[in-house]
């Protein structure tokens, strides 16, 4: 039985340097009739356990740690029982949230999870914010880019982000992934890498 991607959309806050703004977010979902990975745990648990449905969680992966994308996260792992990884580098923008309670386990450069014949790889790209983290599958041909990338362009920077060190982490770990890479984003429409990748000069030129 092959593991397969399912989306499921939240709506919600997403509050930054004082400003707060309405956003749609994605929730992926990776697995099979019986147990399903979740990426990303926005605004609405109701709403992404309907997604999951009667399958069991084996993890729940945070690529980061803006409030609109961990906000539903412990209500998620309270019901599902399932760990909480989430990058370390963004531990400040966890606390800020929820400073009262841990993630699990610390999702890092390298780390894989596996779920049927599908294994996913965390491929640190920090930039979006310190500890950004994109999930990769070969099997699957799926980047989940979490913030770091989305159709046409990289995510947007504020005061916990660097625009030079996103654009590192993508020329140098997500461009170099094989053009036919389909792109899962945490917000929007999926794109691939070779669709992207000609049009790293431009970005770099208007500077976001």
């Amino acid at each position: 039985m092959s593991a397969k991607i399912r989306r499921a959309t939240t709506q919600g806050h997403f509050s930054l340097d004082g400003e707060t703004w309405d956003v749609a977010n994605n929730v992926w979902l990776i697995g099979n009739k019986r147990e399903v990975l979740v990426i990303d745990a926005p605004h609405d648990a109701a709403a992404i356990l309907r997604a999951i449905g009667e399958r069991t969680v084996a993890a729940i992966m945070l690529t980061h740690g803006h409030n609109d994308h961990i906000n539903a996260a412990l209500e998620l792992r309270e019901i599902t029982g399932a760990p909480l990884w989430f990058p370390p580098g963004d531990r400040m923008l966890w606390d800020m949230l929820h400073a009262d309670e841990a993630p699990n386990l610390d999702l890092t450069d390298g780390t894989e999870l596996t779920i049927d014949d599908v294994t996913l790889r965390a491929i640190a790209t920090p930039g979006h914010t310190p500890g950004s983290t994109c999930l990769y599958s070969p099997h699957l041909k799926a980047l989940f880019s979490g913030d770091t990338l989305f159709q046409g362009g990289p995510g947007a920077t504020g005061s916990s982000s660097s625009f030079e060190t996103i654009i590192e982490s993508i020329s140098e770990k997500l461009l170099t992934l094989p053009a036919e890479t389909v792109v899962y984003p945490g917000h929007g429409d999926t794109t691939t890498i070779g669709d992207e990748a000609p049009h790293l000069a431009e970005w770099i030129k208007r500077g976001h």
